[in-house]
């Protein structure tokens, strides 16, 4: 059996030899990986009565199954979930029936919540994608595996079926998407500094690589924002960053290409902070470090100053198709804001 499901069809799943001793967890592990059900699907589906045992229904995550028996799942039509379709265009860069990867420019929210309910890229993606989502869960939804700041331009990628929503939240829990940002930040990190070596989250590796490993954790007082902790006390989290040129003279801001280990929130605007070299324009990691009059023309420190938010944009994207097995790898230019900032800074 392959191939996701239509509307209300009904499948037969045997359990297999030494089954685990919930239905959930054994049907979780006996589904044919194609239907593209996960175990929250799965639960759904038991606590709406949907899976029998010949004319005894199911409906317990608990019930116990034994080998042999013969199940049958009864799968409606993705439900209707109350979230906005809106017209907002998009710049999509691949879509399939499975997936789709959009450049968000900045000022766009990923997901609606109660400060930002509609306009958001789940709005758009809905009136997008239309009927071409088959489900995320049981909801006719995009399904959203990882999210960038309303502020950060850039590259992402989004389900639009169960299976694929699956298989990249399975990438994104391995690390194993690559991920590289562009970030313009407040001096240069450089191997040669003593200052940055004697920082225990630092590290140098080959080819001048700046590796920085720290943990991080909500802030104590304002739970807005994120911090720096002591290992063991939030979730690991691990930047690398390459310096792609130098501005100023005496140099006072580099153009950072920055990858990703891991992908905690504020993650890259966070560890740049906190050894000193944080992004321009970040409202609330970059404190008030300003340019340099000295290193920088006038024209330089006016378009440093006026640029609206963290100097951070998305520019590339990779990671294996979770239907196809294809490896994909998506790149964005450095959007028109980012770009005149450079300019202002290079010249």
């Amino acid at each position: 059996m392959s191939g996701i499901p239509e509307a209300s069809e009904e499948i037969t799943v045997e359990v297999q030899p030494d089954p685990p001793p919930r239905l959930d967890r054994a049907l979780a592990r006996d589904v044919p990986e194609g239907l593209g059900l996960s175990r929250s699907r799965l639960v759904k589906l038991i606590e709406a009565g949907d899976v029998r045992r010949g004319a005894e229904v199911l409906a317990s995550p608990k019930a116990r199954v034994a080998a042999g028996d013969v199940l049958t799942l009864r799968l409606g039509a993705p439900a209707e979930v109350p979230l906005v379709a809106e017209a907002i265009p998009l710049d999509v860069i691949f879509e399939d029936a499975d997936l789709i990867v959009v450049n968000k420019p900045a000022g766009m929210v990923v997901h609606p919540a109660p400060g930002s309910p509609a306009g958001t890229l789940v709005n758009a993606l809905m009136h997008h994608c239309g009927d071409s989502l088959s489900g995320i869960g049981g909801e006719k939804r995009p399904g959203i595996v990882h999210r960038i700041d309303k502020d950060t331009s850039g590259l992402l990628v989004v389900a639009k079926s169960d299976h694929a929503h699956q298989g990249l939240a399975a990438q994104f829990a391995a690390h194993s998407v690559d991920r590289i940002y562009d970030a313009l930040v407040h001096g240069v990190p450089e191997a040669s500094d003593p200052r940055l070596r004697g920082l225990p989250m630092v590290r140098f590796e080959p080819g001048g690589v700046l590796c920085l490993r720290a943990s991080l954790a909500r802030h104590r007082t304002d739970r807005q924002r994120q911090a720096v902790v002591a290992e063991g006390q939030g979730r690991h989290a691990v930047t690398r960053a390459r310096v792609e040129a130098r501005f100023g003279d005496p140099a006072g801001a580099a153009h950072l290409a920055c990858w990703l280990e891991t992908g905690r929130t504020h993650q890259i605007r966070v560890h740049l902070a906190h050894i000193g070299h944080g992004l321009l324009g970040d409202p609330v990691y970059g404190g008030r470090k300003r340019l340099s009059a000295k290193a920088f023309s006038p024209q330089a420190l006016a378009a440093a100053e006026a640029f609206p938010r963290q100097a951070l944009h998305a520019r590339t994207l990779g990671f294996v198709h979770p239907v196809t097995g294809a490896a994909l790898s998506f790149a964005a230019p450095m959007p028109a804001d980012m770009a005149a900032l450079v300019a202002a800074l290079g010249g």
